[in-house]
Order: structure tokens, then C-alpha cells, then sequence
């Protein structure tokens, strides 16, 4: 099974292309995102990069051959961002091969982040002290010394602040400032304005050697709980990277006889594992390669990659996964996926591109934040030149106070120097503004939002899926094996008489071994060896039915497959053709009206009618009947009080269709029947569209559900949905021309919808392509889980509930998010400014100003957290 991201299909004469994925250090903000996609897209060969800040994570799409990775890493790391290719070989997705141990980093990060809040809390301790005035005196009167504060504040910048300050100069250098620009402007315009004002003592300023300090230290604060808080958001991600196993039991020489006692055991590295070896799993053990179990019978612990609590019961010839954990017996296994092809391996790399791509809500974010700095600083300097050459002249006595004075001190000397006070504002100004909120604001709810998918057996590929799965208004289901079980049993089995003795095709008389049919036994027996050429549902149905009774199974040879239409072979000479009514009629079958009232009553039961025609002329029925999932009716429901409509497509007789509709309790104009593959994308596409459609077909034309043979007319009608009217049957052919004689495609009021494809089938793969969002059931083909964009690993239906409900929460995640990005800025920075210094004597300090940022960024990262609490509700 390969996961991968939904793509589309390139022309043929476009430029293959490939991805790599580069992992990325050294970025703080949106803005350094923004640099780093500049710096990406702009190298020769490179068609696109999409960078993630919160995974540190860059896919960049490019020419295949054009660019060396390691030459585009460079590139990053000489710009200030230290960068290293992925190396997937014998490794599992979502690690590099230069990363240390997981838990020796995870130490690592823990002692840092204890080191960083020790240095903060220092750091805010003593500079407070400063806005207390004479109380730090009684204790230590050095507290209370000029001198020692300007000598912590120089420690502070030298030292907890000299990486802020070095990178801020780099980002400003190579024309790319991001937020440490905009914090080492303000940090070291305090300080320094606070000495002028030390060795200057005339000039009357006021000392404010705490600001400086106090601004890092609310930095460094903030950073420390915002990369906990990123680090609780990783925690799914963590878990599934944790799951894949490092040793694997080599059974050499495997000989069954053996495998319980005396057998040869070899441990190795899971990674050197190859295809077709055997492993010993014991109880306690991860299974540490996808494979089929081949002696021993256990339970298997599924949920981390199922989300299914209950364990499952494996006998030989069952498939078990890697990543998953045996439970109760000792099993042999023999590998069929290896490395980074095994299933786990693939739901890694999937869940890591998925939080890698964007939602397209954050293209405004992507914009402001390439610009953002650029306009703080802006903002900043228009703030310095207002008040210094008109605001302290214009308001002479101006006074702080208000909710963000400190101690009782004012930050406005008694002189009012116009340069300090402006000089204030200005950092305030520039400290105040916080790009990381809003580079933060997206792709925390993305990675959280996909990593509890991934825990529960919903793979969702991206922040662009979770924001048109929170605009959905339709849902249209395949009926075989998505709405039904998908294990189709043969019910009925009715021979017709009346066989004419001749093949007209051949002009020949029919040989007496296939005549008469005497009975349903020998009309199935023909019918099986017609579908042992292919692997459709229906035949496996009917093959298995004659398996059942125990039938010998003639030969066939020279097997044709149309699908969706049905199949024809030759047996002992003679031609047999199997399949709906459209395929015996492009065969110029007739069909008697013994046959139809037959086919239309079983039809009626909701069962599936295959005709079988023998030599040119209909010999029976076979009616096969599959069962709808016991969740399918819930389901169903709970979308429909959600307010969306739910549609069911399938290639079955309308009346088939309709049966499987009453039971789920859906109006005949929510069906459309009759549907072959290669219509199912335009059906799909017209009820995006809401229009009349036509598709190109040389066979035959679709109308109101039914898949109806008129020869060979020019064009193909867009299948109808609707009730049959009571004319239906009036046409020599079957045409069921109903309340639309023209029998175009008309969805109902909505001019447009954004749809959603359900599928499990091979067939299914255009129609899940179409769709707005593609959701396909993971018991189904590779086909249609690669194409589709959500992924359901339990193969339950309630999970499309779920996962609708989990990207909704999502989304109002990033929503909240992304308003209270924007918001804190529209207003921080205003207040930063002084807009009610002159009416009220408010205004931000430059530590209190630090305090918010920091704030803000730690507010939206633990936002996202806080959608772990999301819980469905049935």
C-alpha cells in the first residue's frame, strides 16, 4: 500500500518531477518561513517549496536530476538556516539519519528548556526588583544599585541574549529580519539608552536599565513554554514514530515442523529485514514489518494505527502490520513490506506531509508575514519621528499611568525629554508586534488536528483538506463495498427456457454438452468459469457460490472485461456472456418479458441482477444480494442532522439502488443508479457544477439512473437522478425517460456544491479524484486510497462522521487562532504607539510590551493543545 499525498496527473510532456524533504533549523517566525521559501523557489529547479515552522520540516517539488540537495542545503544553511536533506534510506519516514537518539534528545530538549526557565525567572526576579524602588534595598542594598543593574543587563545581552541579538543581525544583513530583529532592536536601543543616560547624568534621562532585562527574560519565558506547548501539540506524531521497532526475530532456515521448538533465531535490525524472510513475533513483541502469518495463531493490539481498542484475533494466512503489538501467542510471520514500505512506514510520511500542507486560509498569512517585520519597523520609526517632533511638543504635560505602569515608577522622565520618550515608544512598539503568532497559528492546529486523526484511524492529508471538509454540503456514497459489506452472496439463480439451437454470432449450432440447461446448478457453473478471468466482487460471489455447492468448473478461454459492464468468454466453443442489461444489449441479446419482470423484482429486493446469455440468447438470472454495514443507517443519519445531504452512486440497476436507499432512508431524487466507472467523475463533477453535462461515449447513454443501449449515438447524457415515472417502461429499450424527457442532469437548487466521494473500488478512483475531498475506506483497492485525501483505517462508515467533526474543530482552531494573531497585533501595537497617552496616560512599557508577545505566541500554541480534548460525538 503506498499513502500518498493526492496529486494530479501531469501532461505528458511536462518535466518529471520529484520531492525531497530538507529538515530546517533556525526558524523563529512567519517571517523566517516566508525567507526560507524566498530563498528555496528562487534556486534554479526548484517549482515550489512549502515549509512547515512548527515540524521544521521543508518539501520542495523540483526538476527531477536539476538540483543537488545538498547544494540547496548549503545554500539555507549559509543564509542562516541550518538545513540537512532527508535521509530515508533504512530509516523510517519522519526521522533523519544525522538526528540523535529520540530519547537522548528528548533529554536534551528537557535539561535546555529547564536551563532557559531558570535564566528567565533569574532574569524577571532581579530586574523587578528595579521597579520596586527602596523594598530590595532592606534586604541586599545592591539590589538597589544603578551600577548593578546596568552590569545585569549587560551580562543578560551578552550571554541569555547574544543568540537573539546575533540573529536578528543576520536576518537584518541578508534582508530578511524576522521577530529576534525586531526584539535585539528594542533590547539594545534600551540599553543603550539607558547608559547614554548613566555616563551622562546631565542630560537628565532616566536609567531603565530593568527594561532591557526584563524583555528577555519574558522572551525566553515565552519561547520555553511555547516549545512545550509545540512539543504536547507533537505528541501523536511522536507516538506513531515511536511505534516502529528497532530489533526483528530472524527465523533462518524456517521449516514449520520447527517453528514452535528447535527453529534457528537470529535478532538483527528491523531495517535489514527483506521480503519473504520469516520472523518470530513473541507475546509482549511489536510486529516489526508488515507481513502474513504463517504459524501460530494470537491477538493483535491494532489501535494506535486503528484506533480500534479491541484486539484482533490472527490465524495463519492472516495479514498483521508493523508497529502493532502482540498480545497473547507466539506466531511466525513471513514479511511482505519492508522498511519504508510498510504500512506504518507510509502513515508516517503521510501525516508528515499532511501537517507540511497549507491550509489555503493561510495564503493571507503567508503574505502579511512576508512583509510584517518590514512594517514594524516601519510602524516604529513613524512612532519615534511623531512623538519626537510633535506629541511631547503638542502634549507638554503628559503622565503614565494605567493598568501597565509598574511600582508606582514612571516611564517618562520629569523632564519629558521628547528623545527618551520616543525612543520608548518606539521599542515598545517594535517589541510589542509578534509575527510568531501568526506563523504559529496554522500549522500547530494542522499538526495537532492530523495527529489525532492519525491515533484514531483518520488519515487526513492536509490543512487544505481539513478547510473544504468544514465547507462540505454533499456526501455521496459508492454502494458496493462502501455503503454495503463488500462480501456479496449469489441468493437466486432462475433458468429460462426456450435456448435457440444455433449461435448466431458464429453461424454455428450450438454444442449439445451446454444444452439444455437443465437447471440453476449447471447455469451457475457456466457462469463461474466466465468470472474466474477476473476479480470483480460479483465474481468472487458467484464463483464462491459454486464452490459451495461443489460444482466442477468447465474451462474458458479468450476472457473480455468491460467494466462496469459486465464479461464474456468462450466455453467448449461457445460464447457466454455475463453482466447488466446494457452488456447483453450492446450484443443485440434480446431480453424477453419473462426476463425483465424477473430482473425488476429481484432488482426491487435490492438485489444485484447478472444476466448470463448463452450463444446469443438469455439463459437466466444469477441475483446477488450484499448487505449494508451495520453502521451504515447511523451513519447516514448523522450526516443528515449535520445538515448535508447524502447521495448514493452506484452502476446498479436503478431499482437496486433504490432498494438500498429506502433502507437508509433517502429520497429517490438523492440517487444516482446506473452510473458505469468512467462516468462516476463526471456525475460527481456535474453536481459540483450543478449543470447539464455530457460525456463523450461511442457505446451508449445514461439516463435517470438507468445505463441504457441506444446504439451507438455521438453523445452520452450525465446520468439523472429522480423517480422513474410511470411511462418508464414504455420504451422499447428500457430508456426510462421519466419527468425529464431530455434526461439531463439536475441536482436540485444549489447552483454549486462542494462534494465529498466515499469510495472503496478501483472504479472509485476518478470519482475520489474529482471530489472536492476523497474518502476512502482502507479495506479498499491501492488505488483508491492514494487518490483519495482522508483515509479510514478502521473501515467503518461513523468514521466519516468523525472525521468531519475533527476537521471542523480544526478549523475553528485555526480560525481562532489566526484572529487572535491578527487581533493582539491591530491592537498591541497601537497601544504600544501611545494612542491614549494624551487622553488617559496609557501606555505599554517596553517589558510590558514583551510580556504580551511572548504571551501571545505561548496563547495560540496552547490553543491548539487544547483540541486533544476534541471528542466525537455520535
Amino acid at each position: 500500500m503506498q499513502l500518498v499525498p493526492k496529486t494530479k496527473l501531469a501532461p505528458e510532456s511536462a518535466p518529471i518531477t520529484e520531492k525531497i524533504i530538507l529538515d530546517v533549523g533556525g526558524m523563529k517566525c512567519a517571517g523566517c518561513v516566508t525567507a526560507v521559501e524566498r530563498q528555496l523557489t528562487q534556486y534554479p529547479g526548484v517549482k515550489s517549496a512549502c515549509v512547515n515552522l512548527v515540524t521544521e520540516v521543508a518539501v520542495v517539488e523540483l526538476e527531477d536530476g536539476a538540483v543537488d540537495a545538498d547544494a540547496l542545503s548549503k545554500q539555507l544553511t549559509t543564509a542562516g538556516f541550518p538545513t540537512q536533506p532527508r535521509k530515508s534510506a533504512n530509516k523510517v519516514a519522519g526521522e533523519t539519519s544525522a538526528l540523535e537518539d529520540p530519547a537522548a534528545r528528548g533529554r536534551r530538549e528537557t535539561l535546555a528548556a529547564i536551563r532557559q526557565l531558570v535564566i528567565a525567572g533569574v532574569l524577571l526576579g532581579l530586574s523587578g526588583i528595579g521597579h520596586f524602588g527602596n523594598m530590595g534595598s532592606s534586604v541586599l542594598p545592591i539590589l538597589n544599585n544603578i551600577w548593578f543593574h546596568c552590569g545585569l543587563a549587560t551580562v543578560a545581552l551578552l550571554f541569555p541574549g547574544r543568540p537573539i541579538l546575533v540573529d536578528g543581525f543576520r536576518g537584518w544583513r541578508r534582508n530578511m529580519p524576522n521577530m529576534n530583529t525586531l526584539v535585539g532592536l528594542g533590547t539594545l536601543t534600551a540599553y543603550t539608552a539607558s547608559l547614554v543616560a548613566l555616563l551622562f547624568p546631565r542630560m537628565g534621562w532616566d536609567c531603565f536599565f530593568d527594561e532591557p532585562v526584563m524583555m528577555l527574560g519574558f522572551i525566553l519565558l515565552g519561547r520555553t513554554l511555547e516549545q512545550q506547548a509545540r512539543g504536547r501539540a507533537a505528541t501523536a506524531f511522536r507516538q506513531l514514530l515511536a511505534l516502529q521497532p528497532q530489533v526483528a526475530r530472524l527465523i533462518v532456515n524456517p521449516d514449520a515442523e520447527k517453528i514452535g521448538a528447535g527453529a534457528t533465531i537470529v535478532e538483527v535490525p528491523a531495517e535489514q529485514v527483506r521480503v519473504g524472510e520469516w520472523l518470530q513475533v513473541l507475546p509482549g513483541d511489536k510486529i516489526p514489518v508488515d507481513g502474513e502469518v504463517r504459524f501460530g495463531q494470537t491477538t493483535v493490539d491494532e489501535s494506535m494505527l486503528t484506533g480500534e481498542s479491541v484486539p484482533a484475533i490472527k490465524h495463519p494466512g492472516d495479514i498483521v502490520t508493523a508497529g502493532t503489538l502482540n498480545q497473547s501467542g507466539a506466531i511466525a510471520i513471513q514479511a511482505t513490506r519492508t522498511g519504508d514500505e510498510t504500512t506504518l512506514a507510509q502513515i508516517v510520511a503521510l501525516v508528515e506531509a499532511a501537517q507540511t500542507r497549507k491550509a489555503p486560509v493561510q495564503k493571507l498569512v503567508d503574505i502579511v508575514a512576508g512583509y510584517f517585520t518590514y512594517g514594524v519597523l516601519t510602524a516604529a520609526l513613524l512612532t519615534f519621528a511623531f512623538w519626537y517632533f510633535f506629541g511631547v511638543h503638542h502634549w507638554p504635560n503628559l503622565t503614565m499611568s494605567g493598568g501597565m505602569e509598574m511600582m508606582g515608577h514612571s516611564y517618562l522622565p520629569t523632564q519629558h525629554s521628547p528623545l527618551l520618550v520616543s525612543l520608548k515608544l518606539a521599542i515598545a512598539v517594535m517589541v510589542v508586534a509578534c509575527p510568531c503568532a501568526l506563523g504559529l497559528a496554522t500549522p500547530t492546529a494542522i499538526l495537532v488536528g492530523t495527529g489525532m486523526g492519525a491515533e484514531r484511524g483518520l488519515l487526513i492529508k492536509g490543512g487544505d483538506v481539513l478547510e473544504r471538509v468544514h465547507q462540505l454540503d454533499t456526501i455521496v456514497f459508492d454502494k458496493t463495498g462502501t455503503l454495503t459489506t463488500g462480501n456479496p452472496t449469489v441468493t437466486d439463480c432462475l433458468v429460462f427456457e426456450g435456448l435457440l439451437t444455433e449461435d448466431k454470432e458464429h453461424n454455428r449450432e450450438i454444442l449439445p454438452s451446454l444444452l439444455p440447461i437443465p437447471n440453476s446448478q449447471s447455469l451457475l457453473q457456466l457462469a463461474a468459469a466466465v468470472e474466474s478471468g477476473t476479480y470483480h466482487p460479483l465474481a468472487k460471489a458467484i464463483r464462491a457460490e459454486a464452490q459451495r455447492q461443489k460444482l466442477s468448473i468447465p474451462d474458458a478461454v479468450d476472457f473480455h472485461t468491460e467494466p462496469g459492464l459486465g464479461v464474456s468468454a468462450v466455453v467448449e466453443g461457445i460464447s457466454i456472456l455475463l453482466g447488466n442489461w446494457d452488456w447483453l444489449s450492446w450484443h443485440g441479446v434480446a431480453i424477453s418479458e419473462t426476463g425483465q419482470q424477473e430482473a425488476q423484482r429481484l432488482a426491487a429486493e435490492g438485489k444485484t441482477v447478472v444476466y448470463v446469455a448463452v450463444g446469443g440468447t438469455l439463459a437466466g438470472l444469477i441475483a446477488i444480494f450484499d448487505t449494508l454495514r451495520p453502521d451504515a443507517q447511523a451513519a447516514v443519519n448523522q450526516l443528515q442532522q449535520m445538515g448535508l445531504r447524502v447521495m448514493l452512486l452506484s452502476g446498479d440497476r436503478l431499482e437496486a439502488a433504490s432498494a438500498i436507499a429506502k433502507q437508509l432512508g433517502l429520497d429517490s431524487a438523492d440517487v444516482m443508479a446506473g452510473v458505469p466507472p468512467a462516468k462516476k467523475a463526471s456525475a460527481i463533477q456535474a453536481l459540483q457544477a450543478g449543470e447539464m453535462g455530457r460525456i463523450p461515449n461511442p457505446k451508449s447513454q445514461i439516463r435517470l439512473g438507468k445505463f441504457t443501449s441506444l446504439g451507438n449515438p455521438p453523445d452520452t447524457q450525465v446520468p439523472t437522478t429522480g423517480q422513474q415515472s410511470a411511462q418508464q417502461e414504455e420504451n422499447t429499450q428500457g430508456a426510462a425517460l421519466g419527468k425529464n424527457p431530455r434526461g439531463w442532469l439536475n441536482f436540485g437548487q444549489n447552483p454549486q456544491s462542494v462534494v465529498a466521494m466515499v469510495g472503496d473500488g478501483i472504479n472509485d478512483a476518478p470519482a475520489l479524484s474529482q471530489a472536492d475531498v476523497g474518502i476512502a475506506l482502507h479495506s479498499g483497492t491501492d488505488v483508491a486510497m492514494e487518490t483519495a485525501e482522508i483515509i479510514l483505517m478502521r473501515d467503518r462508515l461513523s468514521d466519516v462522521v468523525q472525521v468531519i467533526q475533527l476537521s471542523g474543530a480544526t478549523f475553528n482552531k485555526i480560525r481562532q487562532n489566526l484572529f487572535w494573531a491578527f487581533a493582539y497585533n491591530t491592537i498591541g501595537i497601537p497601544l504600544a504607539a501611545g494612542i491614549f497617552l494624551p487622553s488617559l496616560g496609557f501606555v505599554l512599557s517596553p517589558s510590558s510590551a514583551a510580556a504580551l508577545m511572548a504571551f501571545s505566541s505561548v496563547s495560540v500554541v496552547t490553543n491548539s493543545v487544547l483540541l486533544r480534548r476534541f471528542v466525537y460525538r455520535p
